[in-house]
């Protein structure tokens, strides 16, 4: 039996050092990001997305499923608001909460770390709530509700123990139960991501609860 350990430390190590460390924690007082300012800083990680500030808003066009990772760590029940608009007519806005920091699509295939908020996707046809895969049979979809271009959105995704919800304009689109939470190491930060819509998000706000 002892001849396995080195192997599995290996696998381990190589998991273990896929995920942020070090990255600071959110406190009682919360985050909050109005990008107003020139650039991103150090408090993202970029993982190969084209993602700008451009006049006190971050823009994403074409991400590919390339992730922009905040560098803090989440609480593990939370609240995270933010506005958004698309200025395409697909919509296809989304969210990553809860995922490993650092995951990024290598190919057109992607499979998530986090819990993966969709609003408008496929067309701007469907609203998703997934655990990781946003193609998987346990995904949930919404109630029904297109993006309108241009229209300015307030998004909100809560988790209060096992229980995920996901509100456009404080109406209820999407609720998981999930009695296998993603939590911990590796599944503890936020991130936007993107396909190949035109999307400029603004005034995001993460608060514990």
């Amino acid at each position: 039996m002892l001849r396995f350990w080195p192997a599995l430390a290996l696998v381990v190590s190589s998991v273990l050092g896929c995920t942020p460390q070090g990255d600071p924690g959110i406190g009682a007082d919360g985050f909050r990001d109005d990008f107003e300012r020139e650039s991103l800083g150090d408090i993202w990680h970029n993982t190969g997305g084209s993602y700008e500030i451009r006049d006190g808003e971050l823009h994403i066009r074409g991400a590919r499923n390339k992730p922009l990772w905040l560098r803090r760590v989440l609480p593990r029940d939370a609240r995270v608001t933010v506005d958004v608009r698309s200025e395409s007519s697909e919509g296809d806005i989304k969210l990553e909460v809860w995922g490993d920091g650092s995951s990024r699509a290598t190919s057109d295939s992607y499979t998530a770390t986090s819990y993966v908020f969709i609003f408008g996707g496929w067309g701007n046809s469907r609203n998703v709530l997934a655990r990781m895969d946003e193609h998987g049979d346990d995904r949930v979809v919404g109630q029904q509700k297109t993006v309108v271009q241009s229209q300015v959105y307030h998004l909100k995704v809560e988790r209060l123990g096992d229980t995920v919800t996901f509100f456009v304009d404080d109406e209820l689109i999407a609720t998981m139960e999930d009695d296998e939470p993603l939590e911990g190491r590796g599944h503890d930060h936020f991130a936007f991501n993107n396909w190949e819509s035109d999307l400029w998000f603004d005034n995001l706000v993460i608060e514990p609860l």
